[in-house]
C-alpha cells in the first residue's frame, strides 16, 4: 500500500507540472510584465530600463520638421514618426518626408483620413466599420510605399488621436500589424492645443510636467513612448518643438537614453 501511494503522488505531481506547462505554453503575454499593454496596443516598453524613445505625429502641419531633424541630428538619435496618407501625400512635405527617411528614423503609419475610431465619452462604442477602419488603413500604407516604405519596413501602427479600443487592437492584428501607442502620464502630447481650446497647455506646462512625471515616479519615464507632434496649428505661436533640444539636455542629464522603436520595444 506504501508503494501504491508512492506512486499516486508521483502521478499527481507529474499531472501538475504538466497543467502548468500547459498553461504558460497557451499565455498570450507576447511581452514581459515590465513592458506595458492598455486595451490591446504596447504604450510602454521595459520601465526597469533607463530609455526611453522619441514619437512624433503628423497630419496636416510639418512646421517644426527642420527644427526636429535638425535636433536630432545634432544628438544622433533616432526617433519615430507616424504620418497619416495625407501628410505622406502632400506634395509640400516630400522633402521632409525624405529627410527623415535619411536619417534613418522610423516612419510609421497613423491613418489614411485621421479617423476618429470610437467615442470619446463611450470607448466601447466603434465609429467605424472592420471595412472603413481597413480600407483607410491601406491606403495609408499605399501613400507609404511610393516612399519605399513596407509593412515589413513599418510594422507598427499608432491610431489617430491616440484613441482606440480591443476592437482596433484585433483588427490591427488581423492585418498582420502591431498597435502601439504613447505612454501617458505627461502633457507632452499637448502641444498641438491653441490658446482657443479649454485644454490648452503652455510649452512651460508641457515641459514640467514630463520632468514632474519623470521625478515624482519610481520608474521615472523608462521605457516611455513620448509623444508630441511634428507641426501644430499656426494659431499656437508657443511651439513646443523650440523647447526639444532643452528637453534632451535635461534629460541626458538625469542619465536617459534616447533609443530607437525598435529597440524600445524589443523583447530579450
Amino acid at each position: 500500500m506504501a508503494n501504491d501511494n508512492y506512486i499516486e503522488k508521483g502521478l499527481f505531481k507529474i499531472v501538475g507540472i504538466l497543467l502548468i506547462f500547459i498553461f504558460l505554453c497557451n499565455c498570450k503575454t507576447n511581452y514581459p510584465r515590465t513592458f506595458t499593454k492598455d486595451h490591446g496596443a504596447l504604450v510602454r516598453g521595459d520601465s526597469t530600463r533607463q530609455q526611453l524613445t522619441l514619437v512624433f505625429t503628423g497630419h496636416e502641419f510639418a512646421d517644426g520638421s527642420e527644427t526636429i531633424r535638425d535636433i536630432l541630428k545634432k544628438y544622433k538619435i533616432k526617433a519615430a514618426f507616424f504620418f497619416t496618407g495625407t501628410f505622406y501625400r502632400n506634395p509640400n512635405f516630400k522633402r521632409v518626408i525624405e529627410n527623415l527617411i535619411e536619417d534613418g528614423h522610423y516612419l510609421g503609419a497613423h491613418s489614411y483620413d485621421h479617423l476618429l475610431y470610437c467615442d470619446w465619452n463611450n470607448r466601447d462604442s466603434l465609429l467605424v466599420t472592420y471595412q472603413e477602419f481597413l480600407g483607410d488603413l491601406k491606403s495609408n500604407y499605399k501613400e507609404m510605399k511610393r516612399f519605399g516604405i513596407t509593412k515589413k519596413q513599418a510594422p507598427y501602427f499608432l491610431p489617430p488621436y491616440e484613441w482606440y479600443n480591443n476592437h482596433i487592437a484585433d483588427w490591427t492584428s488581423d492585418y498582420g500589424l502591431k498597435l502601439i501607442n504613447m505612454t501617458h502620464g505627461t502633457l507632452s502630447h499637448a502641444d498641438y492645443t491653441t490658446p482657443a481650446y479649454s485644454n490648452y497647455r503652455s510649452s512651460e506646462a508641457i515641459y514640467n510636467s514630463i520632468l514632474d512625471f519623470e521625478g515624482k515616479n519610481t520608474s521615472g519615464l523608462n521605457g516611455f513612448l513620448l509623444l508630441m507632434h511634428v507641426g501644430t496649428d499656426p494659431n499656437r505661436e508657443d511651439k513646443f518643438y523650440n523647447r526639444l533640444e532643452e528637453l534632451i539636455l535635461e534629460l541626458k542629464s538625469r542619465k536617459y537614453a534616447f533609443v530607437g522603436l525598435e529597440d524600445i520595444l524589443a523583447k530579450e
